[in-house]
C-alpha cells in the first residue's frame, strides 16, 4: 500500500512541473509572438528536464551473491586418489592444497616444479610449467626421482585453473616398469602352459642360480605327481636324470618314461653389455618328448593359439618371425627386429624388403616353397640392406595347423658376432705389428750396443776436459734416446725387459711427484691420495714412473685442449689415488678379466672433458691418438698397456659421469697384483757378494754381429778374460767339440743357421755344468719361457762395456 501511495504522490509531482513547464512555454509566445523562440525554450526546458530525471532517478540495488572462502577440506576430499598425487599450486608457486598421495611421494614443504627429481627431471618440470601458464596444458613424462622415494620414474600433467586462471594443477603418475620374466612366468603357469603340455612340450623358467621360478602344470605333473603341486624354489637339475646314453629322464618316471629333448633358451637382453645380477641370465627351459616339436600341434587350436605362441616367442632371445602363405609377414619378435636392423622403422610387409636387390628374388623363392610344400626345414645365405657386406644365416622352416601362419623365420643377431671378429681382425693386425716392432727393436739394439760400447771404450782414453771428450758424450746420449725408443717398441710388443723389484706404489710416485708438479704447470691441481695397508708389488720401478708419466702427460694434454676448446683458463685437476683392493672385492666385481686375488691400484683422474664414447675401445692401440695432427705419435698409452700387462696387471678405462650429465674427464685404473713373497735377505746379501768377482776366466763370445762382437771381446778383455769369438752357434759348438775348455758361454739369442739356445743345448751334452749368459734384445722372460735350461743368464742390449764386464763377474762368481 505504500508503495502505490508514493507512486501517486510522484505521479501527482510530475503532472504540476509538466503543466508549470507548457504554462511558462505559452506566456513566452504571448509576449515574443514569435514561435521559434517558443520552440527553442520548450525544448531546452525538456533536455533539462530528462537530464535532472536520469541523475535523481532511483537505482536498483544490484543482487550479487554472497561468495563464501574455499573450504580446502572439500578439495582435498574431492582430488583424494590412491593412484595419482595431485597438487595446487599459485602464481608464486605456492602449494595450496595436496592429496594424500602427493604429500606420501614428495611432502608437503615441496611444491612443483621444486620437487627432488633429478636436475634434468627439474629442467623438464619448470619447462612445463612455463607451458601451462602460457598455453593452458602442459605435460612430461619420465621424471626420474631420488633414491629415497617408493617410485623412481613419474609423469605429470599441468593444466591451469581458477577464476583467474591463477592456479595450477598438478597431476602426477607413478611409472612401473613391467616385469617380461613375471610375465612370461604366468603364462606359464596358466593355460599357456597347459595347451603345451597336452601337445608334449613342458616349460620351465629358471632363475640364474639354477632354481625354478615357474612351470607349466604338465611338468609339475611329471615331476612331483601333482599338477597342481607349487614346483618355485626346487633345483631344475634334481629334478631330471640321465642315462648312461647322456639321455634325459624325469627323476621321478626313470627310465620307464619318455626320453626328454632338453632347449635351453638365455632370456637375457642382448642389447645390453652388463651382465645379471647373479652373473647368468634367467633361462627357458623346454623338455620336449622324442619326436614333438613345433609342426606337430603345439598349438592346438589352430589360429586360435597364434597370439599365445607370438607371447612366447617375444620373450625369446633368438630373432624369430612368422609369414603366412603368400609371404607377408605376420609377426616378428624384438630379437629379430634387432637382427634385422628394423627397430625403429617398423616390420615391412614381406621378408624380400629386408635384403639386398640381388637377394630378393630367392628368398621369395624360398619363402614360397617352404610355404606350399611339405613340413621342413632349412637356411640359406642373404645379405641384409643394413650390412651388405657380410652375409647372415636365415633360417626357414615349414609350418602346418597354425592357420595362416606358413613358415617360420629365423635370424640370428650377429652384431656381437661381428664385433667379436673384428676384435679378432684387430688382435691378429696387432700381433703382427708387435712382432714387427719386436725384430726393428732386435736388430736395432744390436747397432745401439755397438755405438755405447764403442763410446765406452773411447771414454776409456779420454778425461774430462779433452776436446773430444764432450763430443763421446754426446753421442753416448743420443744412443742412450734411441735405446729408450726400442724400450717403448718393445713394451709395446710385450717383449721388453724388465728388471722387476718388489716395491711400493706410494714410494714410487713420491720419487715422480717433483716432476709430476713440473710438467702439469701452476694452473692444474696435482692431488695425491694412498690407501693404508697397501700390499707390496713386484714391478719395474723405473717401467712404472714411466706409466705414471705417461697418462699424466695425457690428462695435462686433456685439460688444456678442453679449455681451449671452452675459452676457459686452463685450470684443472688431476687426482693419483693408490687403493687396497681385496679378493672379497674382486670377487664382488664379478669380472671376467681379472683373476680372484690380492690386488693394489692405481686410479688417475682428471677433468679433461673425458674419452668420446667410439674412442673408449681403441685408446690402447698403436698410433691412435685423439690429439691434433702432430701433437701425438699414439705410443703413449699402447706403451702403458704393454708395460702393466707384462707386469701381470690389468689396466682400464672409463669416463667420470658430471653431477649433471656428461663426463667430467677419464679414469684410468691399473691393478696390480699383491706379492706376496719377499726375496730373502742372504739370496740378495749373496748376490751383493757375487757381484764383485774378479777371478777372470775363459769365455766363449758367440755372435753374428762383428760390431757388438769385437765390442764385447774387447770389454771382456780389458776385465782380464780370455776371450775366444765365434761367429756363429756351429762355430762355437765346433771350438767345443775341438777340445776347447771354457768357464762361460756368453752367446747371442738370434742367429742365422743354429741359434744360441740350440748351440747351447748341444754344448751341454758335452759339458752338462758349463754356465751360459745370452745377450738379447727380447724380453727376458719371454725367452726364459721358450729356453728350458738351467744355469741359464741374460743381458739385455744394448748394454755398456761396464754392465757386460759385471755381468759375466756376476755369473762366474755365483759358481766360485
Amino acid at each position: 500500500m505504500k508503495g502505490e501511495m508514493g507512486r501517486s504522490a510522484r505521479l501527482l509531482d510530475v503532472g504540476l512541473v509538466g503543466a508549470g513547464l507548457v504554462a511558462s512555454v505559452v506566456m513566452i509566445w504571448v509576449v515574443t509572438r514569435e514561435p521559434a523562440i517558443a520552440a527553442t525554450f520548450a525544448g531546452g526546458l525538456l533536455v533539462l528536464g530528462l537530464a535532472i530525471y536520469v541523475l535523481t532517478r532511483p537505482r536498483a540495488k544490484s543482487i550479487e551473491p554472497e561468495l563464501a572462502m574455499p573450504d580446502w577440506s572439500v578439495t582435498i576430499a574431492a582430488i583424494g586418489r590412491a593412484d595419482c598425487g595431485i597438487a595446487i599450486t599459485d602464481k608464486a608457486n605456492r602449494l595450496v592444497c595436496a592429496n594424500e598421495t602427493y604429500v606420501d611421494w614428495f611432502g608437503v614443504e615441496n611444491a612443483p616444479p621444486a620437487l627432488p627429481l633429478e636436475m634434468a627431471g627439474l629442467e623438464r618440470l619448470a619447462k612445463a610449467a612455463r607451458m601451462a601458464w602460457r598455453d593452458g596444458i602442459a605435460e612430461v613424462d619420465q621424471l626420474a626421482g631420488q633414491e629415497e622415494h617408493a617410485y623412481r620414474l613419474w609423469r605429470a600433467e599441468v593444466v591451469r585453473a581458477g577464476r583467474g586462471e591463477d592456479h595450477l594443477v598438478w597431476r602426477f603418475f607413478a611409472l612401473v616398469e613391467s616385469d617380461p620374466l613375471a610375465d612370461l612366468g604366468e603364462r606359464l603357469a596358466g593355460v599357456f602352459g597347459a595347451t603345451l603340455s597336452r601337445a608334449g612340450v613342458e616349460a620351465v623358467l629358471v632363475g640364474p642360480e639354477g632354481a625354478i621360478r615357474a612351470s607349466s602344470p604338465g611338468f609339475a605333473l611329471r615331476a612331483a605327481g601333482d599338477e597342481s603341486a607349487t614346483m618355485a624354489g626346487q633345483d631344475f637339475v634334481a629334478l631330471l636324470r640321465t642315462d648312461e646314453r647322456d639321455r634325459i629322464f624325469f627323476a621321478r618316471e626313470g627310465r620307464e618314461g619318455t626320453p626328454q629333448t632338453l632347449v635351453h633358451v638365455a632370456l637375457g637382453d642382448p642389447s645390453r653389455d652388463d651382465p645379471p645380477a647373479g652373473g647368468t641370465p634367467s633361462s627357458l627351459m623346454l623338455l620336449l618328448d622324442a619326436g614333438v616339436g613345433i609342426g606337430n600341434g603345439v598349438v592346438a587350436d589352430g589360429a586360435g593359439g597364434t597370439p599365445q605362441l607370438e607371447a612366447l616367442l617375444s620373450q625369446l632371445p633368438l630373432g624369430l618371425a612368422m609369414t603366412d602363405r603368400d609371404g607377408r609377414f605376420l609377426f616378428a619378435n624384438a630379437a629379430f627386429m634387432r637382427a634385422a636392423g628394423i627397430e625403429g622403422r617398423g616390420l615391412p610387409p614381406y621378408p624380400s624388403d629386408l635384403v639386398v636387390k640381388e637377394d630378393k628374388g630367392a628368398l621369395v623363392d624360398a619363402v614360397r616353397r617352404f610355404a606350399q610344400g611339405p613340413a621342413s626345414s632349412g637356411d640359406m645365405a642373404v645379405r641384409l640392406r643394413r650390412m651388405a657386406d657380410e652375409p647372415v644365416s636365415l633360417g626357414l622352416a615349414g609350418v602346418r595347423g597354425m592357420g595362416d601362419a606358413a613358415v617360420l623365420l629365423s635370424l640370428a643377431d650377429t652384431t656381437e658376432e661381428a664385433r667379436l671378429k673384428r676384435q679378432v681382425a684387430q688382435a691378429t693386425k696387432m700381433q703382427a705389428v708387435g712382432q714387427l716392432a719386436g725384430g726393428v727393436a732386435h736388430d736395432f739394439n744390436n747397432v745401439l750396443t755397438a755405438i755405447i760400447g764403442y763410446c765406452d771404450l773411447m771414454l776409456l782414453r779420454h778425461t774430462p776436459g779433452d776436446s773430444d771428450y764432450d763430443d763421446i758424450q754426446q753421442i753416448r746420449a743420443n744412443s742412450n734416446r734411441a735405446a729408450s725408443l726400442t724400450r717403448q717398441l718393445l713394451a709395446f710388443s710385450r717383449q721388453q725387459t724388465l728388471r722387476p723389484e718388489v716395491l711400493q706404489l706410494p714410494d714410487v710416485m713420491s720419487e715422480v711427484s717433483q716432476l709430476l708438479k713440473r710438467l702439469m704447470g701452476e694452473k692444474i691441481l696435482f692431488k695425491v691420495h694412498h690407501d693404508r695397508e697397501l700390499g707390496p708389488v713386484r714391478a719395474d720401478p723405473q717401467q712404472l714412473e714411466q706409466v705414471i708419466i705417461n697418462l699424466a702427460v695425457n690428462a695435462r694434454d686433456a685439460m688444456q685442449a678442453r679449455a681451449q676448446r671452452s675459452g676457459g683458463d686452463g685450470t684443472g685437476t688431476l687426482t693419483m689415488i693408490t687403493r687396497r683392493i681385496a679378493a672379497a672385492d674382486v670377487r664382488r666385481m664379478k669380472s671376467d678379466i681379472i683373476p680372484i686375488g690380492d690386488y693394489t691400484a692405481l686410479i688417475v683422474e682428471d677433468t679433461g672433458g673425458g674419452i668420446p664414447p667410439e674412442h673408449l675401445g681403441k685408446i690402447f692401440e698403436p698410433f691412435f691418438t685423439t690429439k691434433e695432427k702432430g701433437k701425438g705419435t699414439g705410443l703413449g698409452l699402447s706403451t702403458v698397456y704393454g708395460i702393466v700387462k707384462q707386469s701381470g696387471g690389468f689396466i682400464f678405462v672409463e669416463n667420470v659421469p658430471g653431477p649433471s650429465g656428461g663426463t667430467v674427464g677419464a679414469r684410468f685404473i691399473i691393478y696390480l697384483p699383491v706379492h706376496h713373497t719377499l726375496e730373502s735377505p742372504s739370496a740378495a746379501a749373496k748376490t751383493e757378494e757375487t757381484s764383485n768377482w774378479s777371478g777372470g776366466g775363459r769365455v766363449l763370445l758367440v755372435e753374428d754381429e762383428d760390431m757388438v762382437r769385437a765390442v764385447a771381446e774387447r770389454a771382456l778383455a780389458r776385465q782380464g778374460y780370455e776371450v775366444t769369438t765365434a761367429a756363429s752357434g756351429g762355430e762355437g759348438l765346433e771350438l767345443v767339440r775341438g777340445g776347447g775348455e771354457f768357464d762361460l758361454v756368453v752367446s747371442d739369442v738370434v742367429m742365422p743357421g743354429m741359434d744360441g739356445p740350440a748351440m747351447a743345448r748341444e754344448i751341454r751334452k758335452l759339458v752338462p755344468d758349463l754356465p751360459v749368459l745370452f745377450m738379447s734384445g727380447y724380453a727376458e722372460a719371454q725367452l726364459r719361457e721358450q729356453i728350458d735350461m738351467a744355469d741359464m743368464h741374460f743381458i739385455a742390449k744394448p748394454f755398456s762395456v761396464q754392465q757386460i764386464g759385471a755381468k759375466v763377474g756376476e755369473v762366474l762368481g755365483s759358481r766360485a
